[in-house]
């Protein structure tokens, strides 16, 4: 029996009776338990063949299946070509909702459960339900108090040791995590996958809708609300609401009139920290915003796209009155007052009102010829 056993572990037998099956099982006490779903009767060659590899490689030093890159070895060839993932990065399954690809068939199974709503593991505690049973357990350790790991700088707690690591961090300043294409450091590997894509150009996250592609996942959350309409976060002082929080929390400052973001040239303050590295490059005279036709520069993004529009010719704002299209909505507002009759531009010396702002300065000469051009600006007023 012995000799057909070392012939099952050198893959020599192709056919067993199931009188040697018997054998086999009462001589090597191979248990039943040990092929999930199978009894005795259906348990094929493959099968014991397979639980029989592992010894196999002990005894005799074979490695059936053993990965190129890493010479890690494995019983089952399926399991090698799963592990051949990581080193290629190839991750065969997508999610059909946002584009974002897993390695493994049943990590988009747990991901599928964002879009679905589907949380069935609930914790017996407080009905809290979860996506993961992972992320239940590690909830459970609320209510028992075990396994808490405490950061010794802020006493914050953790379940995961991992998680503790990972915010220690923040009090060292550690960034062990570098790019390979510039200098930047990151505190943590999933900032740096992110950042990398700056570099690659790849935008694996495609919306459903449009096709519009994004580096990051809740770039493309925060876009799909654009189609959905969902506007989640709300005001409280006005009830104006938002589909990005970050929108809510400028808006706020509306309200409080904070202004926390100060220029370091002139000491003027801002809500936003764009409008203040938009006014920075007044003092900088920095222009990165180069048109590819002409070669001509801007400092803001906005300015050259209403730029390109003379190359293009493009004229994508109309006049609801009597059709007419221009490149830019702030001619469109100064056209619509040709039918408005709006002329908030007024005189502070004889009341005269006019349209447009250098109409009222060309007045103003008349009544400022021996005037200096800085105090004339003083007597330029807009009425509303």
């Amino acid at each position: 029996m012995q000799s057909f056993v070392n012939e099952v572990q050198n893959g020599t037998v192709h056919e067993i009776t199931m009188n040697e099956f018997g054998n086999i099982f009462d001589n090597r006490d191979i248990k039943v338990e040990e092929f999930p779903s199978q009894n005795k009767d259906e348990i094929t060659l493959k099968s014991l063949n397979d639980h029989l590899i592992p010894e196999r490689m002990i005894n005799t030093g074979d490695t059936p299946y053993q990965c190129s890159h890493c010479d890690k070895v494995f019983s089952q060839s399926s399991a090698l070509n799963k592990h051949i993932r990581n080193h290629t990065g190839e991750k065969p399954h997508q999610c059909g909702q946002c584009g974002k690809a897993f390695l493994y068939n049943s990590n988009l199974m747990i991901h599928m459960r964002i879009h679905t709503g589907v949380r069935p593991y609930t914790c017996k505690q407080c009905d809290k339900t979860f996506t993961q049973n992972g992320h239940l357990i590690s909830h459970m350790s609320i209510h028992t108090g075990e396994g808490s790991y405490q950061c010794s700088m802020c006493n914050r707690a953790f379940t995961h040791n991992s998680v503790l690591i990972r915010h220690m961090r923040i009090h060292t300043g550690e960034r062990p995590f570098k790019c390979s294409q510039c200098v930047k450091t990151f505190s943590n590997k999933g900032n740096l996958n992110a950042h990398m894509r700056v570099h690659t150009g790849e935008k694996p996250y495609q919306c459903s809708q449009c096709y519009k592609s994004f580096k990051q996942n809740y770039e493309l959350t925060s876009h799909m609300r654009i189609h959905t309409g969902e506007k989640a976060y709300q005001c409280s002082q006005c009830g104006k609401t938002f589909t990005q929080n970050i929108n809510l929390i400028s808006h706020m400052r509306m309200h409080s009139g904070e202004r926390p973001f100060q220029c370091s040239h002139c000491n003027k303050d801002f809500s936003k920290n764009s409008n203040l590295i938009h006014h920075m490059r007044s003092h900088t005279g920095e222009k990165p915003f180069k048109c590819s036709q002409c070669d001509k520069a801007f400092s803001q993004k906005n300015n050259l796209n209403i730029h390109m529009r003379i190359h293009t010719g493009e004229r994508p704002y109309q006049c609801c009155e009597c059709t007419k299209t221009f490149s830019n909505n702030a001619t469109l507002n100064l056209h619509m007052r040709t039918h408005t009759r709006e002329r908030p531009y007024k005189c502070k010396q004889c009341d005269k009102t006019f349209s447009r702002k250098n109409s009222l300065i060309r007045h103003m000469k008349i009544h400022n010829k021996d005037t200096p051009l800085n105090s004339r600006k003083s007597d330029v007023f807009f009425t509303e």
